[in-house]
């Protein structure tokens, strides 16, 4: 009788225990549902408070010349029929950017005649597609709590480069974006084509490039990662056509010089270097191979730790090809095999691209969009307190909009961004897969 009511003690207990997990469970996702409900109504009030702030930065605040002049210079050469890259100069010098920005500019002249404040209309309308889309991944993925949204409109130095400035880096990181968007619905052919079109713009996007592959190995075996490289590669070569028939040496030599030295006098962050040493190859090749490292230590311990690291995610992928090879049809290459979840593609990128930006010799004023979208997103994957994470924000954005830059503000700015990789390394990786049968490891892990 005794161990019939032990037994039953046992399993209402037990049945207590699942209840409390669903209700828990049910109460979670409404709590979701809540913060996803209140981010995309404060998403739009945001859209359109930003707009208005956009409408009187352009009709009031002065534009800055620095490149526009050059960018046109640029394009009416091509227009005129010029294919040789080594004479398509501006103000600033020879053109150093993919055939994609000369395309994208033509269009620009062609509807703006190659007048500043219409062209500042058309970035003012870019800022917003690009914010709104940024809004789109920051939602799917429900990192952030929905008040926290606003952060991603409070920059000064996004503003100016975007609608003072119209720097093409803009452009590029509007489609980076999109191409984000893209891969979180698994959609990696189309997102990877709309990546080739962002380094078509600018080649920073490649910064992108060494997590994009990691996803795509994990999503896809390797045939249908060479097939989808391969549609990324034709887009460069169908972009670049005219000047690869033309005048091909001086049009790769031109367009994708991952040799070139950057001003020391421009540098944000390693202004403290001296300029000797900031110029010098021993100090490129040391950063090199720590950006290298980073991104090994990154895939192995974090984006690679439940399926047991990176070692044994390659082993897995070229089993999984070998094995599936002779079954495959080439209309079935590139097609997902796994889902990986919406948060952890975003992270993977975000951090993969923020590893690049620390280790990057010289941060021009510009090249803060390059990463500035993603600074709120990365400070709330760490296990910082709240208060701590608004002030990294705030301290990141003040070294920004030192002008010059001096050896204080890019110091500072250095030990900001290793807090905040250091705040990346010491939180906990999130579950890749939607499936949770896809790895063996999750159970003891």
């Amino acid at each position: 009788m005794g161990d019939k009511l032990k037994s039953s003690g046992r399993k209402s207990k037990a049945g207590e225990s699942q209840t409390d997990q669903k209700l828990s469970k049910v109460t979670t996702t409404r709590l979701r549902r809540s913060n996803t409900d209140l981010a995309v109504l404060f998403a739009g009030a945001l859209l359109v408070a930003d707009a208005v702030l956009v409408s009187l930065i352009i009709a009031y605040v002065p534009y800055t010349k620095i490149d526009w002049d050059a960018y046109m210079s640029q394009v009416t050469g091509f227009l005129g029929g010029e294919r040789d890259y080594s004479k398509l100069e501006g103000d600033t010098g020879p053109l150093v950017y993919p055939a994609g920005f000369l395309y994208v500019y033509s269009f620009i002249q062609y509807i703006t005649g190659g007048s500043v404040h219409p062209a500042q209309v058309l970035f003012g309308f870019m800022y917003i597609i690009n914010l709104a889309i940024v809004f789109f991944i920051y939602i799917k993925t429900d990192v952030l709590p929905w008040w926290a949204l606003s952060l991603l409109c409070l920059s000064k130095r996004v503003h100016s480069i975007f609608v003072l400035r119209l720097f093409n880096d803009c452009i590029a990181m509007t489609l980076l974006h999109a191409a984000l968007a893209t891969l979180l619905y698994q959609k990696w052919w189309l997102g990877l084509i709309v990546f080739s079109l962002a380094v078509s713009i600018k080649m920073n996007v490649l910064l992108y490039a060494p997590p994009l592959l990691l996803l795509m190995l994990k999503a896809m075996d390797i045939s249908g990662t060479i097939v989808a490289l391969g549609g990324a590669a034709m887009v460069q070569i169908l972009l670049g056509f005219p000047f690869l028939v033309s005048y091909p040496v001086a049009y790769i030599s031109g367009a994708f010089n991952l040799g070139r030295v950057f001003i020391h006098f421009w540098s944000v962050n390693f202004k403290f270097v001296p300029e000797p040493i900031f110029v010098s190859k021993t100090f490129a090749v040391s950063l090199l191979l720590v950006h290298l490292g980073l991104l090994a230590a990154f895939s192995h311990r974090k984006w690679c730790k439940h399926e047991g690291g990176i070692l044994k995610v390659l082993h897995a992928v070229y089993v999984s090809t070998v094995s599936s090879f002779p079954l495959r049809q080439l209309y079935a290459y590139g097609t997902t095999s796994k889902s990986l979840k919406e948060e952890h593609i975003v992270t993977t990128m975000f951090a993969g691209n923020f590893i690049g930006i620390v280790c990057a010799r010289s941060l021009h004023y510009q090249f803060y969009s390059w990463y500035f979208f993603s600074v709120p997103y990365l400070l709330w994957k760490t296990r910082f307190p709240t208060l701590l994470r608004i002030a990294l924000f705030a301290i990141v954005e003040c070294c920004w909009n030192v002008y010059p830059s001096n050896s204080y503000s890019s110091a500072i700015l250095l030990c900001v961004h290793l807090l905040i990789l250091w705040g990346l390394w010491i939180a906990p990786p999130e579950y890749p897969y939607v499936d949770d049968k896809t790895p063996s490891r999750k159970k003891k892990n």
